[in-house]
Parts: C-alpha cells; structure tokens; sequence
C-alpha cells in the first residue's frame, strides 16, 4: 500500500509519502501559488506514485478549526481522488517536527511541512499496530 499524507496550509504543503507501512519520507513541499496549481501538483504526486491511500491533517481545536477544515476538504475535493481518504488529527505536528531539529522556522521552504506530513503518516500507521 503506497500512502501520501498532506499538511495542508495556506502558503505551502507538506507532503510524506509511505512506500508500504514500515517505509515513510517527507517530500518536498508544494509552495501554493493558487489553488489550482497546488492541486495539480498534488494529483501528479498521487498518480506518478500510485497512491492509494491519502492522509490529510486537520487541526483540532483553536479558533479557525471550523474554517480550516471547510478550506481542507474544498481543497481535497479538488484532486478528484477516487482512493481512500483519511482525515486526522494534525494537531503538534509541527512542534514534533521541530524537534527533529532539521527544519529551519524562519525559511518558508516547507520543510517544516513535509516533516510534519511525515510525523502524521508515521503515526497513523503506527496507530494501526
């Protein structure tokens, strides 16, 4: 089963990609300069990948939950992804993935995405043992 989990943000997303359940890596991210182009580009990964499993993250609690998730799920809607969907909690993603010590906040590269997109895969398929 290949898997790709998506950290969905508004500037960039970060993308893992899960050979099969043991094997994740981040990827690099998608820089979004309109929707459109960053669902393209997102469809690309899950065909040239044949993905057959996609993991999105939703933040839980805060006060633009409501908001985000209604963003997410119109943006999901957009790759036309006729697989399985998996949405999870995405909360602390981002501060576990600060821990790896890799991801520099101050450059907006999307590294610190993709990491967090690879804490979310790795910990559902870990949630699954």
């Amino acid at each position: 089963m290949r898997a790709l989990a998506l950290d969905i943000g508004l500037k960039r997303i970060g993308v893992a990609l899960c050979v099969d359940k043991k094997i994740a890596l981040p990827l690099d991210a998608v820089l979004r300069k309109n929707r459109n182009q960053a669902a393209n580009e997102i469809k690309n990964l899950l065909k040239i990948h044949e993905i057959s499993l996609l993991i999105v993250g939703i933040p839980k609690g805060g006060s633009s939950e409501e908001e985000m998730t209604r963003r997410i799920k119109h943006f999901v809607s957009l790759l036309e992804f006729d697989k399985e969907i998996c949405f999870v909690d995405e909360s602390g993603t981002s501060k576990k993935a600060l821990e790896y010590g890799i991801a520099n906040t101050r450059k907006k590269d999307g590294k610190l995405d993709s990491l967090a997109a690879f804490i979310m895969i790795k910990d559902y398929f870990c949630s699954l043992e």
